[in-house]
């Protein structure tokens, strides 16, 4: 496993942001800038052998600067909705910054996919540090998060989280990759085919938070139990997915530990990506709107055109007691990981 550094880009403050090159012996590669620990790319084999770029993206610096649609990124502090950017925690109220509709999404107005990261290569792992302080969008305590991403010769990407703080505080961090497993910049992704193991959703209400109720996904077009097209009931009038227009909703993944969550994969290319996570849920996302910023080689990327599969925990779970907690204390520090594994079929 190889890893070069090369420049990217300067922020209008001046600092420099590198990208980072992740090459196996077979070609296959990712890479990854320290603005926001953002994937830029991820460059896997078809099943003819055709190198491809699954991942959206940008070209420039500039243009990552611009994003609002947090392209490849790691968002927190806490990812997903808080509902109207309020909670309690140890008896203390908190009013966080407010950024989509009424409530607080994806850290706040600066969250983490906004901000230049330390980054440091050690052995064949990347490693991108994030400090967060005390107060910051409304947070409390000063909290350390570091993602160590690696790049394995089959073709797996790991991400790593380790967090720390010193005060009681939220963590629920994700990565937001944009995939088209056809190549970045192709067509609709409604003809990919999707497997999740989860028997459950999270029922959101009309401000896109959750309302602390689990649904069953049997016999809606949120059961993707067993594998079919993204698509196949996207015509469907169930409340949850008519009143969005999408799939924006977090999955309750079956079991515990370090386990499949599902499988993604396109009979097109015949390229397949499993994602294992130890996180309780997984949120399906297929962008319905249009990516404001251009993306890489000009083009515009339309709706349905990607799909994210982030895993995390439930969104707004400080807020309902019946959620795992997000609480992140001094003496507890936080460790995940999440896999994605490419391969061919």
């Amino acid at each position: 496993m190889k890893i070069t550094k090369s420049d990217f880009g300067t922020l209008n403050t001046g600092e420099n942001i590198y990208i980072y090159h992740m090459e196996n012996a077979n070609g296959a590669y990712v890479e990854v800038i320290n603005f926001g620990c953002r994937l830029v790319k991820i460059v896997v084999p078809d099943r003819d052998g055709k190198m491809t770029d699954v991942c959206l993206g940008f070209d420039s610096m500039e243009d990552y600067a611009r994003d609002n649609a947090s392209l490849g990124a790691v968002v927190g502090r806490v990812a997903n909705r808080i509902k109207d950017g309020h909670f309690c925690l140890d008896g203390k109220e908190y009013q966080l910054a407010i950024n989509n509709g009424s409530n607080h999404l994806h850290g706040g107005l600066i969250g983490y996919a906004s901000k230049p990261w330390d980054a440091k290569i050690k052995d064949d792992k990347l490693i991108l540090t994030m400090n967060s302080y005390d107060g910051e969008e409304g947070y409390p305590g000063n909290l350390t998060l570091s993602v160590t991403y690696g790049w394995s010769e089959d073709n797996e990407l790991s991400l790593l989280y380790e967090a720390s703080t010193d005060a009681d505080t939220l963590l629920n961090v994700t990565s937001h990759g944009y995939f088209n497993l056809n190549g970045e910049g192709s067509s609709e992704v409604l003809s990919h085919e999707l497997f999740i193991d989860a028997d459950q959703i999270t029922e959101l209400d009309d401000s896109q938070a959750p309302t602390g109720r689990f649904l069953p996904v049997e016999g809606t077009p949120f059961d993707f139990r067993s594998m079919h097209t993204i698509g196949k009931l996207m015509d469907s009038d169930y409340e949850q997915y008519h009143k969005f227009g999408t799939y924006d909703h977090n999955f309750v993944i079956n079991g515990t530990g370090f386990r499949e969550a599902a499988v993604l994969q396109s009979k097109e290319s015949g390229i397949r990506m499993t994602c294992f996570t130890d996180q309780p849920g997984m949120q399906l996302y297929v962008a319905n709107q249009p990516i404001e910023v251009t993306g890489k080689n000009g083009t515009q990327y339309a709706c349905h055109t990607s799909v994210c599969l982030e895993t995390q925990h439930f969104p707004d779970a400080i807020n309902h007691d019946n959620f795992p907690s997000i609480v992140l204390t001094p003496d507890e520090p936080f460790r995940s990981k999440t896999l994605y594994h490419f391969s061919t079929f």
